[in-house]
């Protein structure tokens, strides 16, 4: 994916999620902001995929262990949501380790559970 596709995406899942939040506003479950999150970025014509299995490798073998990315864009895009008090350094390591285990470049980490949106969006890379 060449980078402008990337800010393109970037863009729809920015505008997506504001229309999100203004419609819905904060203190839903985070399942609620994921499927109209989902919903939204489909109506876009964005392709998505929910609940996506990133296996864990070690020394070339894989574990029995997997994680879930909430929603990947694109096949390339991870966007993990949370509808938190406060984002935590814990969620910061989520967005981070999916991103190296599923070797992906570009992921953001949407907290919901804010009175202003653009507070609660991050943008984290990986080898961009």
């Amino acid at each position: 994916m060449q980078k402008q596709e990337f800010e393109n995406y970037t863009k729809e899942i920015l505008d997506s999620s504001i229309m999100v939040h203004k419609d819905m506003g904060p203190g839903l479950l985070e399942s609620v902001y994921q499927y109209c999150l989902v919903e939204e970025l489909k109506s876009r014509n964005v392709f998505v995929e929910e609940q996506v299995s990133v296996p864990l490798f070690y020394k070339g073998r894989m574990l029995d262990k997997d994680f879930r990315i909430d929603i990947l864009v694109a096949k390339e895009i991870i966007i993990e949501l949370k509808a938190v008090e406060i984002l935590l350094p814990v969620h910061e390591a989520q967005i981070i380790s999916y991103l190296k285990l599923a070797d992906k470049r570009l992921g953001f980490l949407i907290n919901f559970n804010v009175p202003l949106l653009k507070s609660g969006f991050k943008r984290f890379v990986n080898n961009y």
